[in-house]
């Protein structure tokens, strides 16, 4: 029997297909009955799901991170695709496609690698040439390095995830250099590869996409930290301030204290990779939040939960698009910005700032 994916489902569609279960909350309306929200995902994409009725006797029968077979039928809600659960169950994971469930990187992995293979060797600095064909050398690490996701649910959500990041942050060095005298740019581009090295750890992607205890307790720049400071000590005559500016800049990569950031970033490396991982990360999230809307009709996306507004989805490309306007209820009024929280467990950068150097009027530069 050919899988349903969750791209393919359309309004109305009836469901009946193999699901792993991403995210299972129970939760009580507000009539007192409680209900079950649940979020489905295979290679294809994620959906939302409701289940109304029998929630106390099918809690208990499948739990996150197992494979459910579901029976339902699809409805857009909110501009939203989602599925009302009729029937679900677990199923045994031999009798499941692992590749079916898990998204990867539209680059093939191995088309990758030999691009990171290629700018690694075009590095003009020997120490940082051997630094990173150190890595390159490692099995064991490049195994993890080239197939982690680059976040839980941000930006670049994917099998390869990390390794795609970390390159598009290359080609963004290699465009911003020439505009500026006096950068370093093998070190940007060191930095670029490095800066979220940690995520090899602190992430789990064997089924849903999730974060470990040693990512939850340590974090992604902790560990990465760590990792580039036990290659350097294998290479001999490492240059002492070579090795802290690189280490500056993973500590300071996520910009400001309330992001996650140890450091600020005090270089003008530093400050070119802040901000072009900022960009990065940024567009490939939007884009991804665009692109799971693809049976609205709608001009606009849904909220967006961690960027906190809409999305409008035209860009004048195609001239006048055709599609349906929707009715202004399905929005919320619109409200005025809120400057960027602290951050929590998890949480990525979300604030798109009118003024992206303002912040650095207070940077403690000594």
């Amino acid at each position: 029997m050919t899988k349903q994916f969750v791209a393919e489902i359309q309004d109305k569609d009836s469901v009946n297909a193999v699901f792993l279960v991403k995210d299972k909350i129970l939760a009580m309306a507000k009539n007192g009955k409680p209900y079950m929200n649940l979020r489905f995902m295979d290679k294809s994409g994620e959906i939302e799901a409701k289940v109304w009725d029998n929630t106390d006797v099918l809690d208990k029968q499948f739990d996150k991170d197992d494979f459910v077979q579901v029976n339902g039928k699809a409805s857009i809600y909110m501009n939203k695709m989602q599925v009302v659960v009729a029937k679900i169950g677990k199923i045994p994971e031999e009798q499941v496609c692992l590749a079916d469930f898990l998204p990867e990187s539209l680059r093939p992995i191995p088309e990758m690698r030999n691009e990171l293979t290629d700018v690694i060797a075009r590095l003009a600095n020997p120490f940082l040439r051997r630094l990173m064909e150190s890595f390159l050398a490692d099995a064991p690490f490049m195994g993890h390095y080239c197939m982690a996701p680059a976040a839980k649910a941000m930006h670049h959500v994917y099998l390869g995830g990390l390794l795609e990041h970390s390159l598009s942050l290359v080609k963004l060095v290699h465009s911003i250099v020439p505009l500026y005298e006096g950068i370093n740019e093998d070190l940007l581009v060191v930095g670029a590869l490095l800066h979220d090295v940690g995520k090899i750890q602190e992430m789990s992607y064997e089924r849903s996409f999730d974060y470990t205890d040693e990512g939850k307790l340590l974090g992604h720049i902790t560990i990465g930290v760590e990792l580039v400071s036990d290659k350097i000590r294998e290479i001999d005559g490492f240059p002492r301030e070579l090795a802290m500016l690189l280490k500056h800049m993973l500590l300071s990569h996520h910009g400001l204290y309330e992001y996650g950031s140890p450091k600020r970033p005090k270089t003008v490396e530093a400050t070119i990779l802040n901000y072009l991982d900022d960009m990065d990360s940024k567009i490939n999230g939007i884009k991804a939040h665009i692109a799971r809307e693809k049976a609205s009709s709608s001009r606009w996306t849904a909220h967006h939960r961690l960027y906190d507004r809409y999305f409008f989805k035209c860009n004048g490309m195609d001239g006048e698009q055709e599609v349906e306007r929707v009715c202004d209820e399905t929005c919320e009024p619109p409200r005025e910005e809120k400057p960027g929280e602290v951050a929590v467990e998890g949480q990525e950068r979300k604030n798109f700032g009118n003024q992206p150097f303002k912040a650095l009027g207070n940077l403690d530069l000594f």
